[in-house]
Parts: C-alpha cells; sequence; structure tokens
C-alpha cells in the first residue's frame, strides 16, 4: 500500500487498521468543548506525527490516521476527511477551511481490476503557510508549495507552486503573491 502498487482493500490486516482509525476518530468526534484535552490526545495517538498548537474541529475522518503528518499550528476546520491510505503531510502554520478532502487514495481506471477490490495509492505534500478554503479537494498524488491559497470549492488536479493564489475545477493559478 505505502509504496504505490496495487492493494487488496479489503485484506484483513488493513479492515483491522481502518477499524482501529474509526474507533479513535468516533470517540474523537463525540467529545464536546468540556473534553478538549482528551481529544487532542486522542489526535495525537491517531497521526502518525503532529506539532505544537493542533487545532482540529470535529467531526474529523480518515483512514488510518498513522499516515497523516502535521507540522506545528495546524488548524483543520469542521468536517475535514483525509484518506490516508499513503502519507498525507500538511507543513507548518496550514489552515484547512471546512469541508476540505484530502484523497491519498485512488483507483484503477480499468472496471476488472477495480472489481477486484484492488486501489492504489499516491502521497500528498502540502506546504507550510497554505490556506486551503472550504469544500477545496486535494486529489491523490498532489504537493501544494509553501505560501498557497487554495480557494474555496477548488479541486486540486496538479501540483501548485509556491506562492500563487489557486481557484476554480480544475483549479488553476489565478495570480502569484509577493
Amino acid at each position: 500500500m505505502l509504496s504505490g502498487r496495487l492493494f487488496n482493500a479489503g485484506d484483513p490486516l488493513l479492515v483491522s487498521e481502518l477499524h482501529r482509525a474509526r474507533l479513535l476518530f468516533q470517540e474523537i468526534n463525540q467529545l464536546n468543548e468540556e473534553h478538549k484535552e482528551r481529544r487532542n490526545e486522542l489526535f495525537y495517538e491517531l497521526f502518525g506525527e503532529a506539532g505544537d498548537n493542533l487545532v482540529i474541529e470535529p467531526p474529523f475522518y480518515c483512514d488510518f490516521g498513522y499516515n497523516i503528518h502535521l507540522g506545528h499550528q495546524v488548524y483543520i476546520n469542521f468536517n475535514c476527511c483525509i484518506l490516508d491510505v499513503r502519507e498525507v503531510t500538511i507543513g507548518n502554520n496550514a489552515f484547512l477551511g471546512p469541508n476540505v478532502q484530502i484523497y491519498a487514495a485512488t483507483h484503477p481506471l480499468d472496471a476488472k481490476t477495480r472489481a477486484k477490490q484492488l486501489e492504489y495509492a499516491k502521497p500528498v505534500t502540502i506546504g507550510d503557510d497554505v490556506w486551503i478554503g472550504g469544500g477545496a479537494i486535494i486529489c491523490p498524488g498532489i504537493t501544494i508549495g509553501n505560501g498557497v491559497v487554495v480557494g474555496a470549492g477548488a479541486v486540486v488536479t496538479k501540483d501548485v507552486p509556491d506562492h500563487v493564489v489557486v481557484a476554480g475545477n480544475p483549479a488553476r493559478i489565478l495570480k502569484k503573491i509577493n
């Protein structure tokens, strides 16, 4: 799975790992503001790595959790979904709006291969000082540079260089940021 080759999504080991993550994020999503410390402890248990000053508004969803690596001062707004079948790295000072979706998981184009429950994944990397607007979708294999603004509702299908604003479906560069 982590090598980027086809794998069987129904493999019992993977299903067990998915179940572990679901139990964690279900508990996280049920905790109210009075239990913010416990919620943060569970996030640190769920993720492979997370820096200081992490703020995530529930509900939050992911596949495995341990393939997610977060920098310092990351803010993730309500209803984020990260399909971390492969590494998803988010840099320092990143802000994700509500309903942001990040997909490392993808599927073969061939229907017969898909019917065998075979899939693969591509890593996603998001740089430092990035703001991703609400409802944006980051597709598998994408790298977003430092200092980028992704407009609300954008569908990012290609790598994004440093210090630009992208928006649209598919997302395209609207302007450079000085």
